[in-house]
């Protein structure tokens, strides 16, 4: 059963560090597009790397305090019809590596313009781990607040509203951490 095990960092996008990531050998880029369903736990995602493009069907729930994230690719006509369905959507920008037993991404969210209005890294860990890494060495001079386990504040799902995240991002810079 896959299980989700990550921690989350709030990141100051300077306006740099997206450029610097491209720039990383061994970083990966992706474009995605994603949505969520009118039932829980259920999105859709289109995936957009090195020119080739995918589409996800994900179900997601927490069980028993674990997270249960089981993905599958469904075909371009099946996400199109889905869409329609949506409720929250948004699009953001994605550089991704592998670090030892871990993996990070660092998720852009995009407005309708393309200008970036949240930044967050994301570490996934194996399964049992309790304790995240360091952040990545690349993203400590960014570094603005943790992201708490499991807020609900955090989740793409409420960031995909610009208002709600410029809102959380404004109040962590004031105060210098989340509360």
């Amino acid at each position: 059963m896959p299980i989700e095990n990550e921690r989350k960092f709030v990141l100051d996008d300077d306006g740099k560090l997206e450029a610097r990531l491209a720039q990383v050998p061994g970083v990966t880029r992706s474009l995605l597009r994603q949505a969520y369903l009118d039932a829980p736990g259920l999105r859709i995602r289109s995936v957009e790397t090195d020119g080739k493009r995918s589409h996800v069907f994900t179900y997601k729930r927490e069980i028993a305090g674990q997270v249960v994230e089981i993905e599958t690719d469904i075909v371009a006509s099946d996400f199109d019809r889905l869409w329609t369905q949506r409720r929250e959507s948004l699009c953001k920008t994605r550089y991704s590596w592998p670090d030892g037993r871990f993996h990070w991404d660092v998720d852009f969210f995009k407005n309708d313009d393309g200008r970036t209005y949240f930044a967050m890294a994301e570490v996934e860990m194996p399964e049992n781990d309790t304790t995240p890494p360091p952040l990545s060495a690349r993203l400590a001079s960014h570094f603005l607040a943790d992201a708490p386990h499991r807020d609900p504040r955090f989740t793409s799902k409420r960031l995909a509203d610009q208002a709600f995240a410029e809102k959380l991002l404004a109040d962590i810079r004031m105060k210098g951490k989340v509360e």
